[in-house]
């Protein structure tokens, strides 16, 4: 290299790092303004902020120590599911922590700063815990779960509801606003808290049809869901693919229709266990049977219950929805759904009524015989509107309410004035406005499927869905339940169902809980991740939704 070389290749290798310390020190300049000088894009998660954000929450900086080792909830009551819930908090949940293990070389490891300063201002030996209104043990659509929750450090510190389920709200409440500033003592702000639901149905629609769901992951969803106060455990527990719930009544059902009729199926007792679990948490257990169609695993044991589907005027050997016009299909449904009844509580069913396909049912001549006697001839709208109304007498007949699909009320079906309609198709704002100015109660969960993944956090867009977002009246409005997210099982099974639902539900779960008025901000997102680290610190798989970032127990899940 020539001496200008030389001279040259110096200057602007000078020049690369003048202008390499400018970049840097803008960079930093950025973070700052930002208040994050940890490291760049990352979302740092608050401490002791509460997911759904409550409705009226006053919050000081003063904070009362706690000692793990003798703090107790005062509770006087006879309430069973307050009394569980408690020993579950204190056991399992309340001070629950994560070690602070070394790095490989014996180095420290590397994590989150603590950007909450605080001083102690009192101590919290005992959280009372009180109950106005009688003992209840199964939720209901239209329990209340309201509450008023009080930390103080010259007063009494309480959580009061009028009813079992506002106190489990409360109770989640209090163990969110109790964190750790050090990973060994414990500290609560002092906050007076008043709490209640925007709206009342707050569910997530599981499958267990597609793929079977282990007990476990089950359990999972439900102490999930807990975390975010949703209330609706929506169990679409049969398909095409699979029937794995065992009838006591047609126990044929799942020996042949499951996938595995020793393993991959749902005893009486495991849906029971489910059911009880759930109610202890203020989840209702809503089963959905979805017909006419859906119904391909059904024909394995009774393939006469299903239409036989023809090419070119001879059965083709392939078999269709259910077959509307015989009435041993009707005297078959009838014996299935009281069982169904019977067995699930719960005040509604879901009977689904969606993607019907009609070609089989055009190819049958038994059928096409059928609708020209009753006067229907080619229109097979009407002929589904035959029998989803002939079903929904069976159960009303058997005092349950019922949710259907969308498809329902699109075909014009006659239904009953207490029928929730849901809304899983765009344009969904057009289709809730129709709901609701023909008088019908109306649940959406057009925006929140979340089997769509995407890259990136999507969790922003599914919270910026909100069910009163459509043109109508206050009247209309106040027709709508609430909304479900959806976790369809075409890609889910027990390996990602929990990463994949969560934290991305939770989104779901504050627009639902939480005002109108509470939006997407930074503080939003920094909360937001509090509770994805809150859940991988309970136990949870979670994914991360934010982008980079750390959690303190990340890496023991």
């Amino acid at each position: 290299m020539t001496h200008h070389c030389r001279i040259l290749s110096a200057w602007l290798v000078s020049i690369l790092a003048c202008w390499l310390a400018l970049a840097t020190a803008r960079l930093h300049e950025v973070h700052a303004e930002a208040g994050d000088t940890w490291r760049p894009r990352v979302v740092v998660p608050t401490k002791g902020e509460v997911w759904p954000q409550p409705r009226n929450q006053t919050k000081s900086s003063n904070t009362l120590s706690l000692d793990e080792n003798t703090f107790s909830f005062q509770y006087e009551g006879p309430c069973f599911v307050v009394q569980e819930a408690l020993k579950r908090y204190r056991r399992e949940i309340l001070f629950q922590n994560c070690a602070k293990p070394q790095a490989s070389g014996g180095a420290t490891r590397r994590h989150a700063p603590n950007l909450h300063t605080h001083s102690i201002n009192g101590h919290l030996d005992t959280l009372k815990v009180t109950v106005s209104h009688e003992c209840e043990d199964l939720p209901t659509h239209h329990m209340d779960e309201s509450y008023y929750l009080s930390i103080s450090s010259n007063e009494e510190s309480f959580i009061s509801a009028r009813s079992v389920w506002g106190a489990l709200r409360g109770l989640e409440t209090f163990s969110q606003l109790v964190y750790s500033p050090d990973g060994v003592s414990w500290v609560v702000n002092e906050t007076f808290i008043y709490d209640e639901p925007r709206f009342p149905h707050r569910g997530l629609l599981i499958d267990s049809s597609r793929h079977f769901l282990p007990m476990e992951s089950i359990m999972d969803t439900l102490d999930a869901m807990t975390y975010n106060k949703m209330n609706v455990l929506h169990w679409h527990i049969v398909d095409d693919e699979s029937f794995p719930y065992v009838s006591k009544t047609f126990p044929s059902m799942s020996e042949k229709g499951a996938y595995d009729p020793e393993i991959r199926v749902y005893r009486p007792a495991d849906v029971q266990h489910v059911i009880s679990e759930a109610a202890g948490r203020g989840i209702r257990v809503m089963a959905e049977f979805d017909t006419p169609g859906h119904t391909r695993s059904w024909g394995e044991a009774f393939p006469d219950l299903l239409t036989t589907c023809y090419k070119e005027a001879e059965p083709s050997g392939k078999l269709g929805p259910i077959d509307p016009t015989t009435n041993a299909t009707y005297a078959f449904l009838k014996e299935l759904f009281t069982e169904v009844a019977d067995t699930f509580p719960e005040q509604f069913v879901h009977l689904g009524g969606d993607e019907v396909s009609f070609d089989c049912w055009k190819s049958n001549p038994n059928i096409t015989d059928f609708m020209a006697e009753i006067g229907i001839p080619g229109d097979y709208k009407k002929l589904e509107q035959f029998y989803i109304q002939r079903l929904l007498k069976i159960v009303q007949g058997l005092r349950k309410s019922y949710m259907v699909w969308q498809e329902v009320f699109d075909n014009k079906v006659e239904i009953a004035p207490d029928t929730v309609v849901h809304v899983w198709k765009e344009p969904h704002k057009e289709e809730m406005s129709s709901v609701t100015a023909a008088g019908f109660n109306a649940l959406l969960s057009s925006c929140w499927y979340l089997d769509y993944i995407s890259y990136s956090k999507d969790w922003t867009k599914y919270y910026a869905c909100d069910p009163h977002n459509f043109t109508g009246t206050p009247k209309q409005k106040s027709l709508v339940q609430g909304g479900e997210a959806c976790i369809w099982g075409e890609y889910v099974d027990a390996t990602n169902l929990i990463s994949r639902t969560w934290p991305r539900a939770s989104a779901v779960a504050e627009r639902l809980w939480s005002p109108a008025s509470v939006k997407v901000t930074k503080e939003t997102a920094s909360r937001f991740e509090e509770q994805r680290c809150r859940m991988l610190k309970r136990g949870l798989k979670v994914e991360p939704e934010n982008g980079p970032g750390v959690c303190e127990c990340d890496y023991i899940v």
